[in-house]
């Protein structure tokens, strides 16, 4: 009898350590936001636990099991190339390739993920207190910002760094911001014939960046961005260094409008890139996305069908 209690209580363990909301190392370290979305109806009490932006995670997370191609460079595409079990599929029509899979379970789940999210958007709130996704997933090979690689350049060259795709852009390190090829350099992909690159500075900070005129090829994805004008609801620093923040380009005030580009995650949290200026200058860089007005609806791809 003893031996059967002990049983039934460490499936117990275990089925609670899988609770949305638990503290357990399972839940802590998982590969997926809700690893069984596919077999199991949610319910939209459950579904009330998350946060706004989380939602739209977990709704697209039903896609991304079955290769859903994201448009590259948008949030999405940047998280799920982080998922250890992501694998896009060969044909980018999603409609013959990605929609067919689904079950029924994963189709009443993508319904009611909407619904609830619709319901938030009415009551114009983003549950800020719910639970936040990067909080659920293991994170632990995101050190580097999500949707950037490692690419080989042709060493040798000392290339410089502009904060968007324009040499009449904002520059760091007061206007001589430059890249060693001899050095680990990231790529998230070629934006207008620029490549958008993060790399570790001479004084142990990070830099997000441009550059152009390389020698040799890069391969790397073509980025589409959202830019989607929003206001931001509480003050921040711009910082082109996600990774240590070690650096400001300039503070943003609430009630500020900046161009919504796209949303990247790394060890510290989940970030949104954006556009506006900089000492009369264009510069791009990053804000928490909590500061970023409710419901940017553009880069969620699986909702447009």
């Amino acid at each position: 009898m003893k031996k059967r209690w002990a049983a039934w209580l460490l499936v117990l363990i275990l089925t609670l350590s899988f609770l949305p909301g638990s503290t357990g190392a399972a839940t802590k370290r998982r590969a997926y936001i809700i690893p069984d979305s596919d077999i199991r109806l949610l319910t939209r009490e459950e579904l009330w636990q998350w946060d706004y932006e989380s939602i739209g995670f977990i709704f697209n997370e039903i896609f991304a099991r079955h290769g859903y191609n994201f448009i590259p460079g948008e949030k999405y595409d940047n998280f799920f190339r982080t998922r250890p079990w992501y694998q896009p599929n060969a044909d980018p029509d999603n409609s013959a390739a990605c929609y067919p899979q689904l079950n029924s379970v994963e189709w009443a789940n993508e319904r009611l993920c909407k619904d609830v999210r619709a319901e938030m958007r009415i009551m114009g709130t983003t549950n800020p207190s719910g639970m936040h996704y990067l909080d659920y997933v293991e994170n632990g090979y995101m050190d580097v910002l999500s949707g950037f690689e490692l690419i080989r350049l042709k060493s040798g060259q000392k290339l410089n760094v502009f904060s968007a795709p324009s040499e009449n852009s904002w520059r760091g390190a007061k206007g001589k911001a430059k890249v060693s090829t001899n050095g680990s350099v990231y790529a998230a992909g070629w934006v207008d014939g620029w490549l958008l690159i993060m790399y570790e500075t001479n004084n142990g900070a990070v830099r997000v960046g441009y550059i152009h005129n390389i020698k040799g090829t890069v391969d790397a994805p073509y980025l589409s961005f959202s830019c989607t004008p929003m206001k931001l609801i509480g003050d921040c620093a711009l910082t082109d260094d996600p990774a240590t923040q070690s650096s400001s380009i300039r503070s943003l005030s609430a009630g500020e409008e900046v161009i919504y580009l796209s949303g990247f995650q790394n060890a510290r949290g989940s970030w949104a890139y954006v556009e506006t200026t900089a000492e009369g200058k264009t510069v791009r860089g990053f804000i928490p996305m909590k500061v970023l007005e409710a419901f940017p609806e553009k880069d969620e791809e699986a909702e447009k069908y």
